[in-house]
């Protein structure tokens, strides 16, 4: 019923799964489309990431500790269902293809970035990446497909202390440099720099991102740099001995920069271009009792994947609380459906 092909049946300890044509691509976090009520749409094609980031917030990449499985999603249902929604949203949208992995390792980029653009309603296109695959060439095919945007997170330019942050020892900082300076001054690309400021790890480092950022001229149409707070998260990687600073600690340390610096830093939704928007309505809501189908394991450890339907609409959702077999049918508890993304507690088998 629902076309799910095992790509991999142990990479790491975790499922690889392949998602094709017939699966809804709302409701879940880890892949398909996320609405939270702007003109900007997450798009996540795939879960799958190289790196092993120190301070990573969603534990990602070969030695993740909470994963038990990862997904690859075939282009067409992610289209399909940015066209619906757009037709939901209306005109101006931004579609920003930011993954709980990386964007780059997704076999079908150029062909998402250019369907992407075909639809009258979206204007722009982005991506997010810390750059370890980026190269000049698929800099080039990109432009091509239509890609407006890179955001690029670089944390430091020093070659060791970015192998270091990353958790990788090939991640090579300077090619990365040299492909960020050609996007800018060959390309019509936009190039967005965003470092992870991390309290005594890379407070100077920080500063020079930012100098050389503006430097190369990044931001040809929006914001050049944006400094990112570390944040622990419930199943995200901590920085050993790291306390994060307080949000208005950040904030106040951030105003002292710019005037340092005489570098803009914080940025308003009208200068990024964003604006709310009608959210996709949501046939369900917390409280609410569901039959679910249990179509793969979910992306967490002991968590499943499943799809339900409610009033013609089908939405994904994971499912807690479930020992069961894959394929089965559960009756659950709607627990959480934030944003639309929708947690299920499992209550009985039918």
């Amino acid at each position: 019923m629902y076309s799910i092909k095992i790509l991999n049946t142990s990479w790491n300890g975790r499922v690889v799964y392949l998602i094709e044509d017939n699966m809804p691509m709302l409701g879940y976090i880890a892949f398909g489309i996320i609405d939270r009520g702007t003109n900007v749409l997450q798009v996540r094609p795939t879960t799958i990431c190289p790196l092993n980031c120190i301070f990573c917030s969603v534990d990602s990449g070969p030695y993740s500790r909470h994963r038990w499985a990862e997904y690859i999603v075939k282009p067409k249902p992610l289209i399909d269902t940015m066209d619906y929604i757009a037709s939901i949203k209306g005109y101006g949208l931004e579609a920003l293809i930011d993954t709980i992995g990386d964007p780059l390792t997704y076999p079908w980029l150029e062909t998402l970035v250019k369907n992407l653009k075909k639809i009258p309603e979206v204007s722009y296109v982005a991506l997010e990446t810390h750059g370890a695959l980026l190269t000049i060439e698929l800099v080039e095919r990109l432009e091509k497909a239509g890609l407006d945007r890179i955001n690029l997170s670089i944390d430091t330019l020093d070659k060791e202390k970015a192998k270091y942050l990353l958790g990788s020892p090939w991640f090579n900082i300077e090619r990365v440099v040299k492909v960020a300076e050609y996007i800018v001054k060959n390309t019509s690309i936009d190039l967005h720099v965003t470092p992870l400021w991390i309290p005594g790890i890379n407070d100077k480092d920080v500063i020079e991102v930012v100098e050389w950022a503006v430097s190369i001229g990044a931001g040809k149409k929006w914001p050049p740099v944006t400094i990112q707070k570390y944040n622990i998260h419930k199943y995200g990687r901590k920085v050993p001995g790291i306390k994060p600073m307080s949000w208005n600690t950040f904030w106040n340390k951030i105003a002292e920069l710019e005037e340092k610096l005489g570098i803009k830093l914080r940025w308003s939704m009208d200068e990024w271009g964003m604006n709310y928007r009608k959210r996709v309505p949501n046939p369900v809501k917390k409280g609410d009792v569901v039959e679910v189908v249990v179509v793969a394991r979910g992306w967490l450890k002991g968590e499943y994947l499943g799809v339900f339907k409610k009033n013609e609409e089908e939405r994904l959702t994971a499912i807690v609380g479930y020992r069961g077999k894959i394929g089965g049918r559960i009756l659950g508890k709607i627990i959480d459906d934030k944003d639309g993304l929708f947690i299920t507690r499992f209550l009985e088998k039918l």
